[in-house]
């Protein structure tokens, strides 16, 4: 097997499960055991961020009670059973996961339903079953970063998934429904963890991108360790787990003058309005250092939505030049601040921390050696 050439990293493996995932059929009156290979699979494929999907042929409530008894029923974010074709159920899963289908690969133990799918669908790669140990040997499931947050991504997925199904059945307002998520947004200057991310961030995100500026890992290291920059990363939380990170800021400290040159967000939490929260809280960061907000703007043709976000927080343009604007932030001309969301500073949080640490050390009756006026002892 070799790589396929031309297509993005695999993001979601789908299974047949009779005869490829386990050894047997359940509809029979089989009990199969999952196949080793495919077990190891299922872990080391996981482990890098790559997802797990069901395009089975059967009863769904019959295969989903095996997969619980196998203790496998959380390993999978889509399940697709039932007697149509494979085709329709490969698609079905990427649009669920809202990811393309050339980011999908098949195995299955039959020939047939390998076909069926590779004629329906080009350029999503089908493997025979025997050969499920080998795929995280190839070049197609292997990410170029593997970060502490890729390998959470099926809970991400799992959250989401109980997030959606949340909103669909309350009887509540949107307003409602957000405020009973319990939503929080932590920010910070990125630490070297954050910075792969970061870069996937920039050469992912289009509609919610302020300039179209995309950077290098190296040059996202290079701007977090100046002192004449500023690069923030924002994480999202609510009751139903993690969105992970989502936004990211890259500004220019001039003097008198904290200047945005990127703005993004995942589109993920366009409905949750995080991008007037985050641009609301690096505007309070900057007048807390005594520095005017300004932020660069340069239309990519589908970027409008980022400056109705900028000019519902406040930002006017104060400079045009063709494409690109520079906006300064006007305190009376943002909207209130949204209610339903709890921004979590984590730079000042250290800094109360730290302080904290210094003033017990200082006002220990015992010093620092833990007796009073002398030498320290032993108890």
């Amino acid at each position: 097997m070799t790589a396929a050439v031309g297509l993005p990293t695999v993001k979601c493996l789908v299974w047949d499960l009779d005869d490829t995932l386990w050894d047997g059929v359940v509809l029979e009156g089989d009990r199969p055991k999952p196949f080793a290979a495919a077990l190891r699979t299922l872990d080391t494929l996981d482990s890098r961020g790559i997802l797990h999907a069901v395009a089975s042929r059967g009863e769904r409530d019959v295969a989903e009670r095996w997969l619980k008894e196998c203790g496998l029923a959380d390993r999978f974010v889509v399940l697709e059973i039932g007697w149509g074709a494979k085709s329709d159920a490969v698609a079905a899963v990427a649009e669920s996961l809202n990811i393309g289908i050339d980011t999908l690969a098949f195995i299955d133990n039959d020939a047939f339903e390998r076909g069926e799918v590779a004629a329906a669908h080009p350029t999503v790669r089908c493997y025979p079953a025997d050969q499920a140990g080998a795929l995280p040997d190839l070049d197609d499931f292997r990410p170029p970063f593997v970060t502490p947050e890729s390998r959470q991504r099926r809970a991400m997925y799992q959250a989401e998934q109980r997030r959606k199904a949340a909103e669909e059945s309350t009887s509540g307002s949107q307003a409602e429904f957000l405020a009973s998520l319990g939503l929080t947004l932590t920010v910070r200057r990125a630490r070297p963890g954050d910075l792969e991310r970061a870069h996937e961030l920039t050469v992912r995100t289009h509609q919610l991108n302020s300039t179209g500026l995309t950077f290098s890992l190296e040059e996202l290291r290079d701007l977090a360790a100046s002192p004449r920059h500023e690069v923030l990363v924002a994480r999202l939380t609510d009751r139903f787990g993690s969105y992970g990170t989502i936004g990211l800021a890259v500004s220019d400290l001039l003097d008198g003058e904290q200047r945005l040159r990127l703005l993004l967000m995942s589109c993920r939490v366009l409905s949750r309005g995080m991008g007037r929260v985050l641009i609301g809280h690096i505007v309070e960061r900057a007048r807390a250092a005594g520095r005017v907000p300004r932020a660069e703007f340069v239309s990519t043709g589908h970027n409008r939505i980022t400056l109705v976000t900028l000019g519902f927080a406040g930002f006017v343009p104060v400079e045009r030049d063709g494409d690109r604007m520079l906006l300064e932030h006007r305190p009376d001309r943002g909207e209130a601040d949204s209610p339903h969301v709890r921004v979590i500073d984590e730079d000042d949080e250290n800094n109360e921390n730290n302080e904290n640490d210094k003033d017990d050390e200082d006002t220990d009756p015992a010093g620092p050696a833990g007796i009073e006026g002398g030498e320290g002892t032993t108890t």
